[in-house]
């Protein structure tokens, strides 16, 4: 990537898991994501009530965004995952789900992780929504 993208934690501030406080792009084009969901290529929902699983299938599709706009996980400046849960433990699960794919450079930016009441398709339970600064 060509532009400059800067990540840091400030010093007052505690401690993260992988992600970083702040995240700065010195200008440029950014392309903003579509929320990715558990979609197969029909639109049939993968995995109803899997979220392990869906992780895995909107990993594939958040790739396949990025790719179409010239961009790949390190170039990712903003991530919010969304959960139907409120168990903190399913939470990390799935935290840990994508950090372990090979999206996992897109989590080490500004990243939010929320426990939400439901999504738009039934059995849906995990949404990824990002940002990306595009290369010139």
């Amino acid at each position: 990537m060509s532009r400059l993208i800067t990540r840091t934690n400030p010093d007052e501030l505690h401690r993260t898991p992988g992600y970083h406080h702040v995240t700065v792009v010195e200008a440029g084009r950014t392309a903003h994501l579509a929320g990715q969901c558990p979609l197969d290529r029909t639109g049939a929902v993968v995995a109803p009530g899997d979220p392990e699983r869906q992780v895995d299938q909107i990993v594939a599709n958040a790739m396949v965004v990025l790719a179409a706009v010239g961009a790949g996980p390190a170039d990712v400046v903003r991530s919010v995952i969304y959960v139907v849960s409120s168990q903190r433990e399913e939470l990390a699960s799935v935290w840990q789900r994508f950090n372990a794919s090979e999206l996992a450079p897109a989590f080490t930016t500004a990243s939010t992780l929320l426990g939400v009441s439901q999504l738009g398709f039934g059995g849906q339970r995990v949404e990824l929504d990002l940002t990306a600064a595009l290369p010139d």
